[in-house]
């Protein structure tokens, strides 16, 4: 039985604290005690309210959940608890032992840590929790008529509110949702310029024999529109279109003995709104991929630097954002997009895969096909490195990407000519110590003249503290010549009387 222990209900209006008289912890889960817990009578004579800390504002009340969100304990619970609980001594050598129950297990290890008092979580404190939940405006009056129900929801607001504020992932949030618009992006466009070219050969077919970009071909459809109107004075516009004058002349001689039919006005009016429409998203997809590869430079250098501002953005969206996948180990990263053919793997068990995502990195493309999973692992084990740099340095820089790149390019010579490349410690300790080098630059300048203003300062104080002590000598000789002189006096005087 659970008797005589406490439990801690963490509310939204404040610190409930609730003695346990007598609970039965073996038949905690059965449908017989649950229904004793939703019922307020029998409840009510198995605990009994020990004391209620009230929040004093929504503030004090915000900044405690945030502190138990992150598993501290606030100085106000701190003092509640110690005021309340019965001594830490008596609770230990009593004959039963008293202990604080708690829901999260990290919570009241934390407590137990900070005050002392065992504590427990487990599922007949869930249970007791539960019920105190349930029937907690019954235990404390000043709750009912709504108001428990308005501080659940005020608080739950500012929380909300607070966690997207200061959430420490927003550059990544930035860069997944544009990564995953890219992708969608590349797909329509795709789509798109295929119906273009399919669509616009109706009424000139021979422009696909001649131009094979699918973004090209739009823009040139959208410039030429009825192939009818289009005249030799426009072949010059077309080439810096095209790039090419000679295909821009190729084009206004096919134009000239197309085998196309004639549309009707209304068709090519459809036809060029579709096209400029997927002009503009292409165009629009270029933009965007500008935007990634800024914000990949302020986010993720050493990474994007390595693998390149697609793959990287691609594995920091896959992992939900840069923390989460500094703290995947490389045997993860290097997988990291094929969990379907993992799984398929070890439940066939087949071979597993050896690559993911990265596999889009030109490194393994240019590997040799017996080298390709080796070359990954390798990858991988960097690429994690390049994401903890990224993730934890103060100031962004691309010193690391460069060398772990460098360190990548060894790797796949190594596999082809056995020339050994270098360590990694090494490589590590030579950037390390030419960043250092760089920003201490700027601070020799500023140092050199200190150190000289110092210099001066400090010989100045010596100067003076010789000449101090000079004078002190010359004070203290002259008062000893002065002593001598009167004791030869003293002595004469002796003598003649």
């Amino acid at each position: 039985k659970m008797g005589g222990d406490f439990v801690l209900f963490e509310a939204a209006s404040g610190y409930a604290l609730v003695e346990v008289v007598e609970f039965e912890e073996i038949g905690s889960s059965t449908e017989q005690m649950q229904q004793t817990v939703a019922d307020l009578q029998r409840f009510s004579r198995l605990v009994k309210l020990k004391a209620f800390y009230p929040f004093e504002s929504a503030e004090q009340a915000l900044a405690n959940i945030n502190a138990i969100s992150e598993h501290m304990v606030p100085d106000e619970l701190k003092t509640f608890l110690e005021m309340q609980l019965p001594d830490v001594k008596k609770a230990k050598k009593g004959a039963a032992k008293i202990t604080l129950g708690l829901i999260d297990p990290l919570f009241a290890s934390a407590i137990q840590e900070a005050t002392e008092f065992p504590c427990r979580s487990d599922d007949t404190v869930r249970e007791v929790l539960r019920g105190v939940r349930l029937h907690l405006t019954h235990f404390v009056k000043e709750l009912d008529n709504g108001n428990m129900e308005q501080a659940q929801l005020g608080l739950g607001h500012s929380y909300s509110r607070c966690k997207v504020k200061f959430n420490p992932g927003r550059e990544d949030n930035m860069i997944i949702q544009a990564i995953c618009l890219l992708d969608q992006l590349d797909k329509d466009v795709n789509t798109f310029a295929m119906r273009v070219r399919e669509w616009y050969s109706y009424h000139f077919p021979e422009l696909i024999r001649l131009v094979s970009d699918n973004y090209t071909f739009a823009k040139c459809a959208e410039f030429i529109g009825d192939r009818t109107t289009f005249t030799e004075d426009k072949v010059a516009a077309l080439g810096e279109i095209t790039m090419d004058p000679d295909v821009a002349a190729q084009v206004y001689k096919a134009a000239q003995h197309s085998m196309g039919m004639d549309c009707s006005p209304i068709d090519m009016t459809n036809i060029m709104a579709f096209t400029q429409r997927m002009v503009k998203l292409a165009e629009y997809r270029r933009q965007l991929a500008e935007y990634l590869a800024s914000k990949m430079s302020t986010v993720a250098p050493n990474l994007g630097t390595l693998v390149g501002d697609m793959v990287a953005a691609r594995l920091i969206s896959k992992a939900g954002s840069l923390v989460s996948l500094a703290k995947c180990p490389a045997s993860t990263v290097q997988i990291l997009g094929a969990e379907k053919a993992l799984f398929r793997a070890l439940k066939k068990k087949g071979n597993t895969p050896k690559y993911g995502l990265i596999y889009h990195s030109t490194f393994i493309g240019r590997a040799a096909t017996k080298n390709k999973g080796r070359i990954s692992r390798y990858l991988a084990n960097k690429c994690a490195i390049a994401a903890r740099i990224d993730s934890f340095i103060d100031d962004p820089t691309t010193a690391y990407g460069e060398s772990l790149r460098d360190q990548v390019e060894e790797r796949l010579a190594f596999y082809d000519n056995g020339k050994a490349p270098k360590k990694n410690i090494d490589v590590m300790t030579a950037v390390s110590k030419a960043l250092a080098v760089e920003r201490g630059g700027a601070a020799a300048a500023g140092g050199e003249a200190a150190a000289g203003a110092g210099k001066k300062e400090k010989k100045d104080k010596k100067r003076k503290a010789d000449d101090d002590a000079g004078a002190a000598e010359d004070k203290s000789a002259k008062k000893e010549k002065k002593e001598k002189k009167e004791k030869k006096e003293k002595k004469a005087k002796k003598e003649k009387a």
